[in-house]
């Protein structure tokens, strides 16, 4: 093998129409554009949502509602999945980590404890927020509620 007999891997070369190159290639004078209108010329490219001069659906379509940008998102935890994790892994402090740990929430989630299901066990629960029947439930079991 020398480089006089070197080729391209079999497939990785694709043939192509080669457009705009005189008369004689049969692919000439309008290079395959048609005549005249703007898909004839040079720099052209539709517009997304373009629909031809036609008033687009994304403007047609009514706008209603409201989208508050102050809206704070919070992950709920109920206090059954508080009271199960306790129990599986054996804890009396319930802290942002150890929900990440087990899986029922990520690192930058806000987290609010629900008053969903009971719970038996004294635990300390940390959380951004809570409702008012989380707390009632926490300290009815002898625990605490503590805000971040």
């Amino acid at each position: 093998m020398d480089l006089s007999n070197l080729k391209p891997a079999e497939g990785s070369v694709k043939k192509r129409k080669r457009i705009g190159r005189g008369e004689g290639s049969g692919k000439g004078g309008t290079s395959t554009r048609g005549h005249k209108g703007q898909k004839s010329r040079s720099g052209y490219s539709k517009k997304i949502g373009f629909e031809g001069g036609q008033m687009p659906l994304q403007r047609r379509v009514p706008k209603f509602g409201f989208k508050n940008i102050n809206r704070v998102e919070y992950k709920a935890i109920n206090l059954s999945d508080l009271q199960a994790l306790s129990e599986k892994k054996g804890l009396e402090v319930i802290d942002i980590q150890a929900l990440i740990d087990a899986g029922l929430a990520k690192k930058r989630d806000l987290i609010k404890v629900l008053g969903k299901g009971t719970l038996d066990k004294k635990l300390e629960v940390k959380a951004h927020a809570f409702s008012k029947s989380a707390i009632a439930a926490i300290e009815a079991a002898k625990g605490t509620a503590v805000k971040l």
